[in-house]
């Protein structure tokens, strides 16, 4: 838990409070359905919960948002980025339901109002979000195909509406097809060796009818 009061030392007391009940509430959870690898159930708070944090480093969601979390597994970067902008909406989905039922109980346990859960496909989701963030479910053409008619078209931050994606590696074969994809590093703003080939990767979309 310090080292997210490292890197975000300006949480209200109801965010340390939240942020603090993850350990429990995922070793209790990951003791009957394992959605977290057992090898890194011990490393939550640097592989899990700062991993997903990562996204803020890039881009500060504005109130009203509306983020898509799309395979979320067990929640993750969406209950952690929930926690950090309460004033921002998240719909996590992930195909396999037995995951969402942990992201459910985990947000109700945390008192979450922000988001909501739902066992889809990102092809089944219905609206239109600012921003589709992901943790390196497929590779960004299947991505892109499955999220690209969700982007709304009203801007309202820094970065252009589009998808933020945590992935590793060396990825230029990847986002040949995407050249207006911006790499950033989070080794830039965090010094474990965890994040030494990881990224976020930002690709703007265009809001299609």
């Amino acid at each position: 838990m310090d080292i997210i009061l490292q890197h975000f030392p300006y949480l209200s007391e109801t965010q340390i409070t939240q942020f603090a009940k993850l350990e429990g509430l995922y070793n209790e959870w990951n003791a009957q359905i394992n959605v977290v690898s057992r090898k890194d159930i011990d490393q939550l708070y640097v592989r899990h919960v700062l991993h997903s944090l990562g996204i803020a480093k890039v881009q500060k969601f504005a109130s009203k948002s509306q983020i898509l979390d799309v395979g979320t597994g067990g929640g993750f970067p969406g209950i952690p980025l929930a926690i950090l902008f309460p004033e921002s909406r998240f719909y996590l989905v992930d195909a396999i339901a037995k995951k969402i039922k942990v992201v459910q109980a985990v947000a109700d346990a945390l008192g979450l109002k922000n988001v909501k859960a739902a066992h889809l496909r990102a092809e089944q989701v219905k609206g239109e979000f600012d921003f589709i963030v992901s943790r390196a479910v497929t590779n960004m053409d299947n991505f892109v195909k499955w999220t690209q008619k969700k982007v709304a078209k009203k801007q309202g931050h820094e970065l252009k509406n589009g998808i933020l994606y945590l992935k590793g590696g060396d990825l230029t074969e990847e986002l040949a097809n995407f050249p207006n994809a911006k790499q950033f590093d989070l080794s830039d703003y965090f010094e474990d060796p965890f994040f030494e080939t990881k990224k976020v990767v930002h690709v703007p979309l265009k809001f299609k009818i």
